[in-house]
């Protein structure tokens, strides 16, 4: 029989080091959270040259080039209504949105649409990229998600009996499986504030609360084509997650959380995009409340320190991220994960950690509809007493 989990007994330096910044990132993000800015030492408006649509260009000058340390506003759009073949004015009045709440940013990138590549790209449109000086391959970018704020007061959720889940390349499908009845729909979900806190206004005696996140957060990959929604011209599509992170769809990267993601290119090339304001795990329709959204980031380089994927954390959670086309295979590539973490950062063996995996730890499906699925491991921190 194979060793179970046979490169979890080797303790390198590479994980040492992961080990020392994660305690020191943790320590110093929890002290810079209380002082959330509403301003940033930067700006990055979501104007048509500051946007790439549905990819993630490794050769695009960057939109800005900052110190590591420095805080960036970065605005987004979201796809929905900018990216339709008719003009954004006529189509979003007709879903009922008024004209003064169509952003200018809409209408820029709209008009700019001809003149972008398309082929093998995804719909998200995604702003940046950010180049963080001294950041090189083989660091880790952390990414301090400090504040997000919508900057309309509706978003668009669509369904259809063939979208999301029930779409007929779903893995799992079944010829035999039945067909709902439900037509093709675009929801204008009004939002706004209600005794203090953000709603999303679903029906009359339905109100979700607001919880915005981006549902991109990503550095420039490393295409290799044969990997998910990569072509064979070697353009990564921003649809399925991966190492550098991008379509995550992980409800809980919202403020106050920070993203740990690899370097594979020189300034990392960090890109954000596909805005939420709600979303359930799993985003089974295929869309969540696609709104666009503002939000402040911190970024801080970590030399030296290798990771192999996307990682975060929270106040009281390590959130450890399987990724793969089959849900099972994410399933098992989230539970080695967090045992992996478990065994590097916490000093249990490998059996011991696999335990507390299925004890302690919930593992959660974050999204199913992005051609790879992925899986969440949610460590509570509240079990380790030191």
């Amino acid at each position: 029989m194979a060793p179970v989990l046979p490169s979890l007994r080797r303790w390198t330096r590479d994980a040492r080091r992961l080990a020392v910044a994660l305690c020191l990132v943790g320590a110093s993000y929890v002290a810079s959270a209380q002082d959330t800015p509403k301003k940033a030492d930067h700006f990055v408006p979501s104007r048509p040259a500051n946007l790439s649509w549905g990819w993630y260009p490794i050769d695009k000058k960057p939109v800005l080039t900052i110190r590591s340390g420095e805080t960036v506003r970065i605005d987004t759009v979201t796809h929905a209504g900018a990216t339709q073949d008719e003009n954004p004015v006529t189509y979003l009045t007709g879903l009922g949105v008024p004209r003064e709440e169509i952003l200018d940013d809409v209408l820029g990138f709209w008009a700019s649409r001809d003149g972008r590549p398309r082929e093998g790209r995804s719909g998200h449109v995604i702003t940046g990229p950010v180049y963080i000086d001294g950041a090189e391959p083989g660091d880790m970018l952390e990414v301090q998600i400090l504040d997000i704020e919508t900057r309309v007061p509706w978003g668009i959720n669509n369904t259809s009996a063939t979208g999301g889940v029930f779409s007929s390349r779903y893995p799992g499908v079944r010829s035999d499986d039945p067909r709902l009845d439900i037509p093709r729909t675009r929801h204008v979900i009004r939002t706004g504030e209600v005794d203090g806190r953000e709603v999303a206004f679903f029906a009359d005696d339905i109100h979700v609360p607001l919880a915005p996140f981006m549902g991109i957060l990503a550095v420039a990959p490393a295409p290799v084509v044969g990997e998910p929604g990569v072509t064979l011209a070697g353009v990564q599509s921003s649809r399925p997650p991966g190492a550098y992170g991008g379509n995550l769809d992980v409800k809980d990267l919202k403020a106050g959380t920070t993203v740990y993601l690899p370097v594979f290119h020189p300034g990392a090339l960090f890109y954000t995009g596909d805005p939420h304001g709600a979303q359930g795990d799993g985003e089974v329709s295929g869309t969540a409340i696609e709104q666009s959204l503002s939000a402040v980031f911190r970024f801080v380089v970590h030399k030296g320190v290798n990771l192999a994927g996307p990682r975060a954390e929270t106040d009281t959670h390590y959130l450890l991220m399987g990724i793969d086309l089959d849900l099972d295979r994410a399933t098992r590539h989230a539970t080695w994960e967090v045992v992996d973490f478990l065994v590097k950062q916490k000093g249990l063996t490998p059996e011991k950690a696999l335990s507390l995996a299925s004890i302690a730890v919930d593992f959660r499906v974050s999204e199913v509809v992005d051609l790879t699925q992925v899986v969440t491991g949610y460590i509570p921190k509240s079990i380790f007493l030191r």
